[in-house]
């Protein structure tokens, strides 16, 4: 997703997905009938709501028929008017993927003729492959009437990639499978060309974890940009009458500065460029319940460096050449992967990726 700075600061609060796997026909109307729900909640119109349809579709159809341990996962995003659909799968690949990604081109006879029409489809768009799996997203969006009909309205921004001070964000937020809320949250606060960042991970998981982590982002949104040290302790003294939470709070204020930091327990935070790869420091804690002095902390940043924070229901121990090739691709694809090939089931996981386009 890409998201362009506004002022004052617009806080992009984060989303959770509804997790999908696809291990029986059943699971594809399923998913459908749940996408569809999530557009009519935003009120759309027919025609979006049938892209976003056959999106689902052609995506969960694809993962029952050729994919092993393929999920599907849904999340709508209000405050951009989008649904995210994200595809996972462990192999078997798709090696001749530029004849598959040909519009028209389907091996199973899917109702929308594959994944090309998954890609003209959709608002957003990218896939990656390799034997061990495929990634890939699909972003729907509610177009404007004028669209609708053939024309774009005057004056509008272009909808692709490539403004010069864009900020480009993927996103996987995903409760422990049975629970109805997630104990992790995230916020992320854009003003200019600085970006704040807060992820809380509430402990344990369920409503009592999902309070304490949204108890953080509260305090993180009445002063994302204030100093970090300061605004851990305000965290600190609002968290006291929840179970406490892990908080990882960071400010990139551009491309060329340091990420400044105040993280407190299990979340992780680390910056990859493909040529120098650094980890954020972090304390020991519980935020709420009882930390030590919080300090902000400055870590420079590699040139062409992407941010990606996680919390503990991601393995800490992934090798950063396993996302090397995906520098410069949308982040959601690298969001997905690290969910993929390193998640710990029995909690809730969260991952966030910040790129700076251009």
């Amino acid at each position: 997703m890409e998201v362009m700075a506004c002022a004052p600061p617009d806080i992009l609060q984060g989303w959770t997905h509804a997790d999908f796997p696809i291990d029986d026909a059943s699971r594809v109307g399923e998913a459908r009938r749940f996408a569809a729900h999530e557009s009519a909640a935003m009120g759309w119109n027919g025609t979006d709501s049938g892209r976003l349809s056959l999106v689902v579709t052609e995506l969960a159809t694809n993962l029952h028929r050729h994919a092993k341990g393929g999920r599907l996962l849904i999340a709508s995003i209000p405050q951009r008017r989008q649904v995210e659909v994200i595809a996972i799968d462990h192999g078997p690949g798709i090696p001749d993927l530029h004849v598959v990604m040909r519009d028209g081109y389907s091996t199973g006879g899917s109702p929308g003729t594959g994944l090309g029409a998954v890609r003209r489809l959709a608002d957003a768009f990218d896939i990656h492959s390799t034997g061990q799996g495929t990634v890939c997203v699909a972003r729907v969006e509610e177009r404007p009437l004028e669209e609708e009909d053939g024309f774009a309205a005057a004056g509008a921004a272009p909808r692709s990639p490539g403004t010069a001070h864009a900020i480009r964000i993927g996103a996987i937020c995903l409760p422990l499978r049975g629970e109805a809320v997630c104990g992790d949250g995230w916020a992320m606060a854009i003003e200019g060309e600085r970006i704040a960042l807060c992820m809380a991970d509430g402990l344990g998981h369920g409503p009592e974890a999902a309070r304490a982590s949204q108890g953080a982002l509260e305090v993180f949104a009445q002063g994302p940009f204030s100093e970090l040290g300061g605004l851990a302790d305000r965290m600190h003294l609002g968290l006291q009458s929840t179970r406490g939470a892990a908080v990882c709070s960071l400010r990139w204020d551009d491309a060329a500065s340091p990420v400044h930091s105040a993280s407190i327990g299990n979340v992780s935070a680390r910056l990859v460029s493909g040529v120098e790869d650094r980890s954020v420091p972090s304390q020991h804690g519980t935020v709420g319940l009882h930390i030590r002095k919080a300090r902000e902390i400055a870590t420079a940043a590699p040139a062409y460096a992407m941010l990606i924070a996680h919390t503990d229901g991601i393995e800490t121990r992934w090798h950063p050449g396993a996302i090397h090739s995906l520098l410069g691709r949308d982040p959601t694809l690298v969001a997905a992967l690290l969910l993929r090939d390193h998640h710990r089931a029995r909690d809730d996981a969260t991952v966030v990726v910040v790129q700076r386009a251009g």
